[in-house]
């Protein structure tokens, strides 16, 4: 779920180098480490491509980046923090890696927190109803 600590991260990379190339994640990228996405892979590039920062957005459709670094002469690569030393291969690629610290506080797992919260906090308000006995 895209957030402010994300279009932070993107802010930063922009002043990186002079052409910014934002990674988005495919469904099938997220769903081989983690649940799948809320918002799909399609809504999720969209609204990257409506930011201001990037240059170039593309699919990201494997945590090896060997190949796209190469291929798209990368030099600079930013990544959250959450993923410090996951990277670090690319330096020997002659890229340098900048692990974006996001900080306490706002994440796309503590938003989901909040939400789940929230919902059984309004749920145990108003759902007061006993269930009828079904025969």
């Amino acid at each position: 779920m895209f957030h402010s600590n994300h279009l932070k991260m993107i802010e930063y990379a922009r002043g990186l180098g002079d052409t910014l190339i934002v990674g988005v994640s495919t469904d099938e990228l997220v769903c081989s480490y983690k649940r799948p996405p809320i918002i799909p892979f399609e809504e999720r590039i969209s609204i990257i491509k409506a930011l201001k920062y990037p240059d170039i957005v593309i699919p990201q459709r494997t945590l090896d980046h060997t190949d796209i670094v190469r291929k798209l002469n990368i030099d600079v690569f930013v990544v959250g923090d959450d993923w410090t030393g996951k990277y670090d291969y690319l330096k020997e690629l002659g890229v340098t890696v900048f692990y974006f610290p996001y900080g306490d506080g706002l994440s796309t797992t503590s938003i989901k927190k909040e939400i789940v919260e929230r919902y059984d906090e309004i749920k145990g308000k108003i759902d007061h109803q006993p269930n009828p006995d079904i025969k």
